[in-house]
């Protein structure tokens, strides 16, 4: 297949004339990497392989604006680059960005956990559950949720919860049956829950 012109389209995209084929547009740096130029020739496989390296920078590009914006697991960011790109091209981006070191599942899930426990005051079912939703392997969960597994912690995270949002309820049963089910929703043991409810009321009496 013979390269009739490589020429400017507008911006960094090149227009690729190929004798009896439908003009290639590509980013003037893909051009470069595969030495484009009129009056070569290239099989027929070659323009399916240069057609998807510039898929493949497209989604490199796309990941990197997605992540100036906020940080993604890996499986995350693989979801969102789906949408448009291939699994091939979507994995192979995600795996690039992992060895640039520009998505770290430990990072990630640490940083994660400390939101999850410290500003949502979550108890551990539901941010065990919160994290796997983002698709963060099991053992990067046990791992990033360990520092806030102890009683004392929970038994903390729970006085406040019930102190800041919870203590107008407890006026009567069905008002502390009320806050149990919330703390429930929240990830809390029913035996975390009875302990703090147990200690709350007896300080306030």
């Amino acid at each position: 297949m013979l390269i009739r012109s490589v020429e400017k389209f507008k911006g960094s995209t090149v227009c690729i004339e190929i004798e009896g084929y439908d003009n290639v547009y590509v980013n003037e740096k893909i051009a470069a990497e595969y030495c484009l130029r009129a009056g070569m020739n290239i099989p027929e496989s070659a323009v399916e392989e240069i057609t998807a390296a510039d898929l493949e920078r497209k989604a490199k590009e796309r990941a990197m604006y997605l992540l100036t914006d906020r940080d993604y697991c890996f499986v995350e960011l693989y979801r969102k680059l789906e949408k448009s790109y291939s699994h091939e091209i979507s994995l192979s981006v995600c795996r690039k960005m992992a060895e640039l070191g520009f998505v770290n599942d430990t990072a990630y899930a640490e940083k994660y956990a400390r939101q999850l426990f410290e500003v949502k005051k979550f108890g551990f079912y539901r941010a065990k559950q919160e994290m796997k939703r983002r698709g963060l392997p099991d053992n990067v969960i046990e791992n990033a949720v360990e520092p806030y597994l102890d009683r004392e912690s929970t038994a903390e995270r729970l006085e406040e919860l019930i102190d800041k949002k919870y203590a107008r309820y407890l006026t009567d049963e069905k008002g502390v049956q009320k806050v149990k089910s919330a703390l429930v929703r929240m990830g809390y043991s029913y035996d975390s829950i009875n302990s703090a409810l147990k200690a709350y009321i007896t300080d306030e009496y």
